[in-house]
């Protein structure tokens, strides 16, 4: 079970950065060039609906029968979350913010780095879950060429008429989705400091309790 983990964990972890990596420019092209935005959202959609399997079949006279093809084809699957999500991030920074930072004399690049994109940063994270999610989910239907991780015991499973290995294959997919799933929300908590505090502000504001002061500040 250790090994298939591992080696599921070996194809859905590249294949989310390999998405992030991709997404993150061009989402920025898409935010700021309106003209292409339709352009990327609309390709990345088309890539959704291909179906997987049809789709890792597709890429075999590319990458060959290779754990390339698993990771190839799940990093375009994980697009079309991240691109969107990204887009929608950004979209939502406030143009004071954006404004204040230019009139500073920041570059809009970095702007973009240090400006943007934190802020931008729990759509983003958000879109990052559902991602890992489901690639998680999807590596399984990689096992159909031979590179499935978990997926390996579906189809040992049937194969045999024996419903033990199905049921550990699916108990482990869904630990393995809830365990990182939970390591992403830890990453964001810690990644976005400004949101708790956002919150705690919105809940006092809410109840009408009097925050707390440091003794020094009494």
């Amino acid at each position: 079970m250790t090994v298939l983990t591992l080696d599921h964990l070996s194809i859905a972890v590249p294949a989310v950065l390999c998405g992030l990596v991709i997404a993150l420019p061009l989402a920025v092209v898409a935010h700021r060039v309106r003209m292409l935005r339709g352009v990327i959202l609309g390709v990345s959609n088309v890539l959704f609906t291909i179906p997987s399997l049809a789709f890792f079949v597709l890429l075999l006279p590319v990458t060959g029968l290779t754990r390339s093809t698993a990771i190839t084809g799940l990093t375009i699957y994980t697009l079309v979350v991240l691109i969107r999500n990204t887009v929608e991030g950004l979209d939502s920074v406030p143009a004071d913010a954006r404004e204040a930072s230019l009139a500073m004399g920041s570059r809009p690049l970095r702007t973009l780095l240090t400006v943007e994109l934190p802020l931008a940063l729990p759509v983003i994270m958000a879109g990052v879950r559902v991602a890992t999610v489901m690639t998680i989910s999807l590596v399984s239907v990689a096992s159909y060429i031979g590179y499935g991780g978990l997926g390996q015991l579906f189809t040992d499973g049937f194969q045999r008429s024996y419903t033990t290995p199905v049921i550990a294959g699916v108990l482990l997919t869904l630990l393995l989705a809830v365990l990182a799933d939970g390591l992403l929300v830890t990453v964001q908590y810690l990644c976005t400091p400004w949101t708790r505090h956002r919150t705690t502000a919105a809940r006092t504001k809410r109840t009408g309790a009097v925050p707390r002061t440091k003794p020094e500040e009494v």
